[in-house]
């Protein structure tokens, strides 16, 4: 019994060292660790797949601190001596798509059009289409003309229909100017009288209400106290009265102009 016993002991100790050794072998033959490289490429598609590419909201409604989250969103059309707004409204693989009035590319030509970015880039750009139902047209800019890291500072509207479902009258809002050769970019504060008033001198219904506006801003953007992007900038009057195209139609006019041509 006895001798039987060492010889389970022998055996143990075999089974042992015949598991420990190709362990320890297989530990020594492993190769280092590899630090992984990001490139900033990674990191502008991880941005926009993340959503880190949309203007932030507030918590509460503040127009000042909202402006300065969304004005890099909204950018100057250029076309010789005129000028209008626009809003990035998608960020693509290929191109970003800005939003503005059918009536600002009017006055597009190519040989000297271009888009100027708040962020200091002056780029050229080419209109992809205009909506035949809304006053929405649509320019699209090449991605190629940025690095990774420009393309990581540009900013997309934040888009919620139910934010301009959601206005009542006397609600906060403001518009935004893209700016012109001669002015810096500003913004204007002003309240809802209608989140979704036919205009017939528009021929269309508008988020109405009251705000300066002036020559320039049109195609620009129209927020709420959060910054949510409501609409966009048409028409004002000299009594501080202004229109601008509710978001479900610049979505309708994205789907129908954009969308289905990628």
């Amino acid at each position: 019994m006895g001798h039987r016993r060492f010889s389970v002991g022998i055996s143990l100790i075999a089974v042992l060292l015949m598991a420990l050794t190709p362990f320890t072998s297989r530990a020594q033959e492993l190769p280092p660790h590899l630090i992984q490289t990001v490139t900033e490429q990674d990191i502008y598609e991880g941005m926009r797949s993340l959503g880190y590419l949309k203007t932030p909201l507030l918590d509460e409604e503040d127009c000042d601190g909202a402006y300065e989250n969304v004005r890099d969103c909204i950018v100057r059309i250029q076309m010789g001596k005129a000028h209008g707004s626009g809003i990035v409204w998608d960020l693509t693989d290929e191109r970003i798509v800005i939003v503005t009035n059918r009536h600002v590319l009017d006055y597009w030509k190519d040989e000297n059009g271009y888009v100027h970015f708040p962020q200091g880039y002056d780029v050229d750009a080419g209109v992809i289409g205009v909506s035949e139902q809304y006053d929405i047209g649509f320019v699209g800019v090449d991605c190629g003309q940025f690095t990774y890291k420009e393309l990581q500072e540009i900013r997309c509207a934040r888009v919620d229909e139910d934010a301009l479902a959601g206005l009542k009258q006397g609600d906060p809002i403001f518009l935004v100017d893209s700016g012109s050769m001669d002015s810096e970019e500003g913004y204007y504060k002003g309240t809802v009288r209608d989140a979704y008033r036919y205009i017939e001198d528009l021929d269309g219904y508008m988020v109405y209400g009251s705000c300066f506006a002036r020559a320039g801003m049109s195609g620009g953007g129209t927020f709420d106290g959060r910054g949510h992007l409501i609409g966009m900038t048409t028409a004002g009057t000299l009594q501080n009265e202004f229109a601008s195209v509710p978001v479900q139609h610049l979505q309708a006019a994205y789907e129908e102009v954009v969308s289905e041509g990628q």
